[in-house]
């Protein structure tokens, strides 16, 4: 194979739990390019991994005269690890070989020629495992270990940027991280734990940074302690630079979401807050990195284990989440 394509056009969390089948493929077949097709935002996510040639923005493509579109992806196989109708059927248009996606999807029985049966929902397996699924095609004989796929996701590399100088006034290296929203792509844990914790943080004398975008911030900003080493970024970082800044820090606090993601391919001290309901469960989306970890309030709520919706995330103890970051001190 000269060309590949690996497909997921949705948000930061989810295609970076997409990486270990990049790596898999690269090492399976070293002299094709891997190409990612992506949305635009996660380019600067995507550009981090090494073992990625080329990113292929959705936007660009779709802007494109149909010729332009099929001529721009051609390949010999591409993989639907997120199903999307349109690429589907571009990738049939454009004659693509091998063409890979989930049986679950019924655009998927005219668009591809090979469909793999499997179930996400209902799953006991990580996100980034289920993905692996895809890879039978390819010659995959049998789903990695989570420490497998984790090895798979070592080669996260931020690019250097250069950050605003409003950091210059704390040590970055020992500074935590805050990530209150998720734009309600996960449940989230309290605003008002968020500033207990980093009430908490301050008295350690632990500078402390809250991230986010501008709307988001707009919800908790007046909340944040002014004090000189407590820093307001929402709305001020792109994505490269939130990417960089992360790197730099010594851990994060987050629910669910691209951020703590972010900070396990980093390897910092990712501590991430969960319910305990599949499939939203930390088991399925923990992040990766050998420095992750992930709280619940009660692995056996019974709410949650009877699939019903329960805001049990909410009392997660301040001093469990500060004992989960400095654990290892």
């Amino acid at each position: 194979m000269d060309r590949i394509i690996v497909s997921r056009t949705d948000s930061i969390g989810d295609v970076s739990l997409t990486f270990p089948i990049c790596a898999w493929i690269k090492d399976k077949f070293p002299g094709a390019t891997l190409v990612f097709l992506g949305k635009e935002y996660t380019r600067q996510l995507v550009s981090s991994f090494d073992k990625i040639d080329e990113f292929l923005a959705l936007e660009d493509l779709v802007d494109l005269p149909l010729t332009q579109r099929l001529e721009a992806i051609k390949a010999d196989a591409i993989l639907h690890v997120f199903p999307n109708r349109e690429i589907a059927s571009l990738a049939k248009k454009a004659r693509i070989p091998l063409r890979i996606g989930t049986s679950h999807r019924a655009f998927h029985l005219l668009t591809c020629n090979k469909r793999v049966s499997f179930t996400r929902k209902r799953s006991d397996l990580h996100e980034s495992q289920l993905n692996f699924h895809l890879l039978y095609p390819l010659g995959l004989t049998e789903i990695p270990t989570i420490q497998e796929v984790q090895r798979l996701a070592e080669n996260f590399q931020p690019i250097e940027q250069k950050l605003p100088s409003l950091f210059q006034q704390i040590d970055l290296s020992q500074a935590i991280v805050l990530h209150p929203k998720s734009k309600g792509s996960a449940l989230e844990w309290p605003l008002e734990a968020y500033i207990k914790l980093c009430e908490k943080l301050m008295d350690l004398k632990i500078p402390v940074l809250f991230t986010g975008t501008q709307e988001e911030g707009n919800t908790f900003r007046q909340l944040i302690p002014k004090h000189p080493a407590v820093i307001d970024t929402t709305g001020q970082l792109s994505l490269g630079e939130l990417i960089y800044l992360i790197s730099k820090t010594k851990g994060l606090v987050a629910c669910s979401t691209g951020p703590y993601h972010i900070a396990g391919l980093c390897n910092r001290r990712a501590v991430g807050l969960f319910s305990s309901r599949k499939p939203i469960h930390p088991g399925r989306w923990h992040a990766l990195g050998k420095n992750s970890v992930w709280l619940t309030f009660d692995n056996n709520c019974t709410s949650c284990k009877k699939g019903k919706k329960c805001t049990c995330i909410e009392s997660i103890p301040v001093p469990s989440v500060l004992d989960a970051l400095l654990r290892n001190e």
